[in-house]
């Protein structure tokens, strides 16, 4: 990009997530929605004027070799990740990618190795990074607040109806609870401890196969356990807690995308706010168009270590229930 003008962004699917974030976008000072893409012309369109797009295309092909975009925003479901973002490293575009990274984790380490080889950014749209109360979390953890760590309880689920065509529940799309909702719980859990030891794993999958619940519980050298759960058939609590031998952290629901979190290591609790999730959005965003005007290929906050670290998890878990492979 240029730096006499806004930062443009392309959006890559007309979605619920792809519409929030294009709206954060456009209201971000210095960066701009400059193009959407979809393989509905018409849906691509009325995108493009709710947010002030200049541009529409028809196909991601052609989004990926408009001018005026410098960073490709993908927001299809998640078995369609990985064609988006090859098309966006032959144009050279910096590419930010809706959670998970892929469908497996194949997919995942081959685009990690691809944008690589290119040369170009790319980071996985954990938005839960970056929001200010999960990493006022993370400090107050790694500056010993609440003691050693031992005991992390975080859940994400809730009830959806069974249809084998829906994008949560169909296999050819990346379907089933791990992927969509359970990536939030264990991000976590490896935000805060890293890699676990070991991990067990329960739960039940649906009709076709994909995985429609499952609790998680995660162990690390020294002691300590996370108790994670996911589901698409019951509604959980949302919320996460993280206890250590001085205190403890409560997260409010729903913890991905908290606007309160408290510390308890008194008898006067500490409290942290922001005014809304979307706050998490727009510094996932300037974290992007920092990184790449400066050229950089990889985010210190949601490093591809990181992201191929879960994925392997989530996979791992799939695999320990029977869950049907992804094509």
């Amino acid at each position: 990009m240029t730096s006499d003008r806004e930062f443009g962004w392309g959006i890559a699917a007309t979605g619920v997530i792809a519409k929030r974030v294009g709206s954060v976008i456009a209201r971000e000072p210095g960066m701009r929605v400059a193009a959407v893409g979809s393989r509905d012309t018409g849906r691509a369109r009325a995108l493009a004027d709710e947010l002030g797009a200049p541009s529409a295309h028809g196909s991601y092909a052609e989004l990926v070799r408009n001018p005026e975009v410098d960073a490709i925003y993908i927001a299809t479901p998640h078995a369609q990740h990985r064609a988006v973002a090859e098309a966006a490293f032959a144009a050279g575009k910096a590419v930010l990618c809706e959670k998970p990274l892929a469908a497996t984790l194949a997919d995942a380490t081959a685009m990690v190795k691809e944008a690589q080889a290119a040369g170009v950014f790319l980071m996985e749209a954990m938005w839960m990074r970056f929001n200010p109360v999960i990493r006022r979390v993370q400090d107050i953890v790694g500056a010993g607040q609440i003691g050693e760590v031992r005991t992390i309880n975080a859940s994400f689920g809730f009830p959806q109806p069974y249809d084998p065509a829906s994008r949560l529940w169909d296999p050819q799309q990346g379907g089933g609870a791990l992927l969509d909702l359970g990536v939030y719980p264990v991000a976590l859990a490896h935000l805060l401890l890293g890699d676990p030891e070991a991990v067990h794993v329960t739960g039940a999958l649906a009709e076709n196969g994909v995985d429609a619940e499952a609790a998680l519980m995660m162990t690390w050298p020294g002691g300590a356990r996370a108790f994670l759960e996911t589901s698409l058939v019951n509604l959980t609590a949302m919320t996460a807690t993280v206890s250590g031998t001085r205190g403890w952290i409560e997260v409010g629901a729903p913890f991905h995308a908290a606007t309160h979190v408290t510390v308890r290591t008194s008898p006067t609790p500490e409290e942290h706010r922001i005014e809304s999730a979307d706050e998490a959005f727009a510094a996932e965003l300037r974290e992007v168009r920092d990184l790449v005007s400066r050229g950089a290929t990889e985010s210190p906050v949601m490093p591809l270590d990181a992201t191929l670290a879960v994925m392997r998890l989530l996979e791992d878990a799939r695999d320990s229930l029977g869950a049907v492979p992804f094509a």
